[in-house]
């Protein structure tokens, strides 16, 4: 018996640590899942990320019955839960796919010497990022710490390894568990003391796989066919929306990427422009887990450590109207109201309110980055913290500093009609378009005329975004 230990990977099909346990053990693997406080109450860890991990528990505990085996559930510190279950089963080994964030490394040295010291086997495998941080290196061998010379060495690299990198690892037959093994049904969000949170994308690979063979699907107007065009204007349907598949691992990186390159077999060429962009969004997710990985230091503070020493503000009156998403800037409120509502955001989105919480509002981008961690359905470290580092011009491939997104341009170009902000701040939908993004310049005698006075019936500005930029600039040029 080989025990296959599930984390970031909550699926069947292309796992390559449960397939090599299932041909190691001739079907004779038991899967098992690990519910670890230290992760589930973390002050960084978000109720809408739980509840979607019970869901896909759940839709994985169906998708191994209907294969004769069921995913076995403990709570508990990991080692001791994994002994304890390597006792009742008398397993021979422990198989798991790597993760790369700090705390799992860590964890897993610590399984690992336990697990060995008690005489059994443990081998893990590569599966969260197309590529592994030390397999995508600069000429010198050092990690690449800009976006695109990593690209195109990462794309190379993928036509070099062709057929291999892109086969799927066929699934064997279950053997049944024993019959003695102790079971515990999944609990639920508030038997684990988390608040449930509702209207979240329905958890599970059924469902990963559902979602990423409609948006390749080259006959959908709002898919990758018009992504490259599409993907920032933000009352488009027209992104993946795979994060928090991917996050989970419900849905296989490799997968995303081996349909993708497929796809361009029949794609025309606006086809085609799509699929590399999106092509280019899993790089990046490579990327950010490479900088993860090889500068651990960007989870506590700026990757360019000089910007630690930045005179933010902190306004913690500011920030609660940040987060509230009552700024006065509408597609600030918008995008903020989105994230309150669905636990999700529009990239673009995230660009814009990160940017206008720390130019604008002088307010630490870890404020954000926390936040977000908190609220998010798709939390991710590595590329949390690889975007709120972008905004902010403190990290790798870093927008400069002294470029500050104008939350009213943004709005116009990316939302031009105004219907993400109707949409998600209803007290403006009668506002004409030509206002939309800048309701305080609408004279006194339509606000009245509309029933939306700015002040009373919706927020005035918080804030001068010129003055702040001008502060914020200041502000960076004294820091460095």
């Amino acid at each position: 018996m080989i025990i296959h230990w599930f984390r970031r990977d909550l699926r069947l099909h292309d796992n390559p640590a449960l397939a090599e346990a299932l041909r190691a053990s001739d079907g004779r693997a038991l899967p098992l899942f690990i519910l670890d406080d230290a992760i589930l109450h973390s002050r960084r860890t978000s109720a809408a990320r739980v509840c979607f991990l019970l869901e896909s528990l759940r839709a994985l505990d169906q998708a191994l019955r209907e294969r004769g085996s069921r995913l076995v559930v403990r709570r508990g510190e990991p080692l001791a839960t994994l002994r304890r279950v390597a006792m009742e089963c008398s397993a021979d080994g422990v198989f798991f796919n790597r993760d790369d964030t700090p705390f799992a490394r860590a964890r897993d040295e610590r399984v690992t010497a336990g697990l060995r010291q008690d005489g059994r086997a443990v081998r893990s495998f590569a599966d969260v990022t197309v590529f592994e941080p030390d397999e995508i290196l600069s000429g010198a061998g050092k990690p690449y710490t800009v976006y695109t010379p990593f690209r195109k060495r990462w794309r190379a690299r993928i036509a070099e390894v062709g057929d291999e990198l892109l086969r799927e690892r066929r699934l064997r037959q279950f053997a049944p568990l024993p019959d003695e093994l102790r079971d515990e049904p999944i609990p639920t969000a508030e038997e684990l003391g988390v608040t449930a949170v509702q209207g979240l994308p329905p958890g599970g690979e059924a469902a990963g796989l559902t979602r990423l063979k409609h948006f390749l699907d080259l006959g959908n107007p709002d898919g990758v066919r018009g992504y490259e065009t599409q993907r920032n204007l933000m009352a488009r349907p027209a992104t993946s929306r795979l994060s928090a598949y991917l996050h989970l691992g419900c849905i296989g990186t490799m997968r995303c990427l081996r349909d993708a390159i497929r796809a361009l077999d029949d794609a025309d060429a606006n086809a085609g422009n799509g699929l590399e962009a999106w092509i280019g969004e899993l790089a990046w997710r490579d990327f950010y887990h490479g900088i993860l990985y090889h500068f651990p230091h960007v989870l506590r503070g700026a990757f360019k450590q000089q910007y630690d020493t930045l005179a933010w503000e902190n306004d913690e009156q500011l920030f609660r109207a940040w987060c509230e998403g009552r700024t006065g800037y509408p597609i600030v409120d918008a995008a903020m109201r989105q994230l309150a509502a669905e636990s999700w955001m529009h990239n673009r989105a995230r660009m814009i309110v990160g940017s206008f919480l720390v130019k604008d509002l002088l307010i630490d981008w870890r404020w954000g980055e926390r936040f977000f961690m908190q609220r998010l359905v798709d939390g991710d470290h590595a590329a949390n913290n690889g975007g709120w580092q972008w905004v902010a011009g403190t990290g790798t491939d870093a927008q400069p500093f002294f470029r500050i997104f104008n939350p009213v341009s943004q709005g116009t170009k990316f939302d031009p009609h105004g219907d993400y902000v109707r949409q998600y701040i209803p007290e403006l939908a009668a506002v004409p378009a030509r206002y939309i993004h800048s309701p305080w310049t609408m004279p006194a005698e339509e606000q009245r005329r509309l029933g939306i006075v700015i002040g009373r019936d919706y927020p005035a500005p918080v804030v001068d975004h010129a003055v702040q930029r001008e502060r914020a600039l200041a502000l960076y040029r004294e820091g460095r």
